[in-house]
């Protein structure tokens, strides 16, 4: 092949690779642009501070999860229950559970401590991990935000520390349950893998 064949050729590849280039160039825009994240659901549009440390917390950053929302105290005969809680937030959270626990001293003062010390019982008692949030009002007209809607939303309001709300991933409310449905409650478990999904 001659010298001034070898350089045809090689123009022409050149040709082809930059044409190909600038088709690549166009139709990555499309490629690259991502589905737009799925807004945060109105119900979850809210800021809490953190139990431990009091640093706010979106809760937006729970969208897309089933979440189970309780109202707890560190002293009520319901109390055990954070230890089913945890189980049931570790066994289902690879598949989107998250349970989030507010500290109430709204029903019978049974939660008088400070932040440190509701931290400290959960964690040291129950080995409690779930998310959970500084102490605040769930009932009347002193509702914290998220409670005030999730009362509004499923028309029924907490009657005793330990009540439960299933919201799904669409931030909906899709139930609420007494302080006497326990955590392995077989209704409460199903409920959560149907809202869990496959």
């Amino acid at each position: 092949m001659t010298k001034r064949v070898q350089w045809l050729a090689l123009l022409s590849l050149g040709a082809l690779c930059v044409t190909g280039a600038g088709h690549a160039l166009a139709a990555a825009p499309a490629a690259s642009v991502a589905a737009p994240e799925a807004a945060c659901p109105a119900l979850l549009n809210k800021t809490f501070p953190r139990l431990q440390d009091e640093k706010p917390q979106s809760l937006c950053q729970y969208s897309g999860k089933v979440l189970l929302v309780v109202n707890t105290a560190s002293y009520c005969g319901f109390t055990d229950q954070y230890k089913g809680l945890e189980a049931l937030n570790a066994k289902y959270k690879d598949r989107g559970l998250v349970v989030l626990g507010f500290p109430s001293n709204d029903f019978g003062g049974q939660e008088p401590g400070s932040a440190k010390q509701i931290a400290d019982f959960c964690s040291s008692t129950y080995g409690v991990k779930f998310p959970m949030f500084a102490k605040s009002s769930v009932k009347g007209d002193a509702a914290n935000p998220l409670f005030a809607e999730l009362i509004k939303a499923s028309g029924t309001r907490p009657k005793w520390n330990f009540y439960k709300y299933l919201v799904g991933r669409d931030g909906k409310v899709l139930d609420a349950y007494s302080s006497m449905t326990a955590p392995d409650d077989r209704d409460l478990v199903r409920d959560i893998e149907k809202a869990l999904g496959p």
